[in-house]
């Protein structure tokens, strides 16, 4: 592997350096690693040196290659952080001490290499363990600025729980859901499974049940009738031990990106996912391996489109959310909008909807990766 280098030639101005973090122990690890091939390959290197730090699905921090086009996927299969290894070179450590922003590599048997003074990092992370305010928790302790939602914003932004009920609390419209929590399941599966037949019986079937904790539609069913939920259930707990059960809510789906900016974040022009062929729902493969495009902008009235970008803006707020974050809605039949969640790290590929939303809002996708680093460095860690 290259070794990386990120000192300034003698006498200029060192550019600020940039820690692009990526991959992660959760089940989204491989659209990480897609999505950290795309903003690699956006960054201006004439006004930062990048860092590409990747988390091996067993949770080592290392360095890997600058090499965009090994992210990339391949056919159906999804890139690894350990596929961008040339050589197990030791591991990466961030310095927790805030006066002491350095970066190093340790390798076993030799002296710990350091590798620059970190000014920012991108945490291009999905799911637990990334995406849910733990990296955003370490970052805090280490005094270093970084990209996207803090650790209360990114904790509520994966828990769709506690995302629903911040939302409630704020007068947003969520649809009907339960939850059912690792200590009803442990203690009373049977209590739990009536709980959700009356649910059933109350809201009809389909019903959607959904680990509490996850994204990308990973671990999602939709379950038509009771001969299908126990393996929904069980599906839904392969990924996390908390599950949500929502009733199906009729209507368009239509999403809209907020972004920071330093006067306050603003909303894009909104866009709308068909409903995919031959599938019930906008799923992993749906979003990923195969081609569904999002209708950009969304047709919708000149008032829909400013209550949809009012009410996105809203979410962003409510959840003290920073950076950016992606929020989608239901325009139910009757003409309102119903939130069903917030992305604090969305899709970020090109072809993502939440660059191609901003993209048709006249900001391409290397000024958005700009923007949200500028944004990271004009703010500060610690309560704000």
């Amino acid at each position: 592997m290259t070794e990386q280098s990120t000192s300034p030639p003698s006498g200029s101005r060192r550019r600020p350096l940039v820690v692009l973090l990526f991959g992660g122990r959760s089940s989204e690890h491989g659209i990480s690693v897609v999505t950290a091939g795309a903003v690699l390959r956006a960054i201006d290197r004439t006004k930062y040196d990048v860092l590409p730090v990747g988390i091996t699905q067993d949770g080592r921090w290392v360095l890997t290659a600058d090499d965009p086009e090994r992210m990339a996927m391949a056919g159906r299969r999804q890139p690894r952080v350990e596929q961008l290894t040339d050589s197990d070179r030791g591991n990466i450590v961030i310095s927790v001490d805030p006066t002491d922003r350095t970066v190093v590599r340790g390798e076993r048997g030799a002296e710990a290499k350091v590798l620059g003074e970190v000014d920012v990092v991108f945490p291009v992370l999905h799911g637990p363990y990334g995406e849910d305010g733990t990296v955003q928790g370490l970052l805090e302790l280490s005094g270093i600025p970084y990209v996207g939602a803090g650790v209360l914003a990114s904790a509520v932004g994966q828990d769709k729980e506690y995302m629903k009920r911040v939302f409630s609390s704020f007068g947003l419209a969520v649809g009907p859901y339960l939850v059912v929590r690792p200590r009803e399941w442990q203690s009373d599966a049977v209590g739990a499974r009536e709980r959700i037949g009356r649910f059933a019986d109350g809201y009809g079937w389909p019903l959607f049940v959904k680990p509490a904790r996850a994204g990308s539609s990973i671990g999602i069913t939709r379950v038509d009738g009771p001969p299908g939920l126990e393996d929904a259930i069980a599906e839904a707990h392969r990924h996390d031990a908390k599950i949500v059960v929502e009733a199906l809510v009729q209507g368009r789906e239509i999403e809209c990106g907020v972004l920071e900016f330093p006067e306050g974040p603003r909303a894009s022009v909104p866009a709308e996912i068909p409903a995919p062929d031959a599938r019930a729902y906008y799923d992993f493969e749906a979003k990923y391996l195969e081609s569904t495009p999002g209708v950009v902008p969304a047709a919708l009235t000149d008032s829909q489109t400013s209550e949809v970008r009012r009410l996105a803006v809203k979410a962003f707020e409510a959840a003290s959310c920073e950076g950016l974050v992606r929020a989608d809605f239901f325009l139910t039949e009757e003409g309102r909008f119903v939130i069903n969640e917030i992305n604090t790290m969305p899709g970020f590929t090109p072809v993502s909807m939440y660059p191609q939303m901003w993209a048709a809002s006249g900001i391409g996708y290397a000024d958005l990766v700009d923007r949200l680093i500028q944004a990271a460095l004009r703010r500060t860690t610690g309560l704000r």
